[in-house]
C-alpha cells in the first residue's frame, strides 16, 4: 500500500506525518520557537521507527514549500529534496497557505490563510472547498493587510481566517469586514502534516533538482513604495 511522508517546517510548527491511502499511520506536531534544523530529521527518524516504516517503503515525499519563515521553508525543502533524491522517490511541493486552508474544510465559504510578514504585510491566499476538493480562489500573495482586506470587503461574502498569526490582525480584520469575518478555533490554526500528505497525494511530482521554495515576495512596486516611505 502506498505510503507518503509529509514534512512541514514553514512556520514555528514542526509537522511530520506518515500516511497510507486510508490511514494516518503516524503524526508529530509541535509549535515551539526551536530550531527546525536540529529537530526535524531526528523527528522524522523517530516517527518512522515508531511506525515501523522503512525509508525504502515510502512512495513519495511531500513538503510545505512556503511561503513562511525563509529559514524554516528552506530547511523543510532541503530535507525533502535530500530524502527524495537519496531514496529515488517522487517529490511534491504544496503551498503552506493551501495546507492551512485545509483545516477549514467544514466552513461554507471562502477560507483565508494568513501569516504575518511584518511591517503591515501578510502572506495570504483565498481558498474554498467544493465537496472534498480544495480550490484556489486567489493565488498566494505577499501584500499589505489593508489592501488585502479591501479586496475581500468588495466580495461581500463570509470569510474564515485561519492561522496562528491571525490574532495579531484580528482587530483590523473586524474593522474592515465586520460580521463577514469568521475566525478558526485555536486547534485549527496549526497546519496539519497529515493534511499535507493527502493534499500532495494527487498532485504531480516536481523535478527534484529544480524545485525551490516559494517565498512569495512582495510585489516589486509595493516593496519600493515601502522602502521609500521608510526613508
Amino acid at each position: 500500500m502506498t505510503k507518503v511522508l509529509a514534512i512541514d517546517t514553514s512556520t514555528y510548527v514542526l509537522g511530520i506525518a506518515i500516511v497510507d491511502e486510508q490511514h494516518v499511520i503516524g503524526e508529530l506536531v509541535t509549535n515551539l520557537k526551536k530550531n527546525h534544523s536540529v529537530r526535524a530529521m531526528p523527528a522524522i527518524e523517530q516517527l518512522m521507527k515508531d511506525c515501523d516504516v522503512k525509508p525504502s517503503e515510502l512512495d513519495r515525499i511531500v513538503v510545505g514549500k512556503g511561503p513562511g519563515s525563509y529559514t524554516g521553508v528552506r530547511i523543510g525543502v532541503t530535507l525533502a529534496k535530500t530524502l527524495a533524491w537519496s531514496l529515488n522517490k517522487p517529490l511534491v511541493g504544496v503551498s503552506s497557505l493551501e495546507l492551512l486552508a485545509a483545516n477549514g474544510r467544514y466552513f461554507q465559504g471562502s477560507i483565508c490563510s494568513l501569516m504575518d510578514a511584518r511591517r503591515g504585510q501578510v502572506y495570504t491566499g483565498l481558498y474554498r472547498f467544493n465537496g472534498d476538493n480544495l480550490h484556489t480562489e486567489i493565488e498566494d500573495v505577499n501584500i499589505l493587510l489593508t489592501d488585502w482586506l479591501t479586496v475581500l470587503k468588495e466580495k461581500q461574502a463570509p470569510v474564515l481566517f485561519i492561522g496562528n498569526d491571525v490574532h495579531l490582525h484580528k482587530e483590523t480584520i473586524i474593522q474592515y469586514l465586520g460580521e463577514l469575518a469568521h475566525f478558526a478555533s485555536v486547534s485549527e490554526n496549526n497546519p496539519s502534516p497529515s493534511e499535507l500528505a493527502f493534499l500532495g497525494w494527487e498532485k504531480e511530482s516536481d523535478d527534484i533538482h529544480s524545485f525551490v521554495p516559494n517565498y512569495t515576495r512582495l510585489a516589486e512596486a509595493e516593496a519600493k513604495w515601502l522602502e521609500s516611505n521608510e526613508k
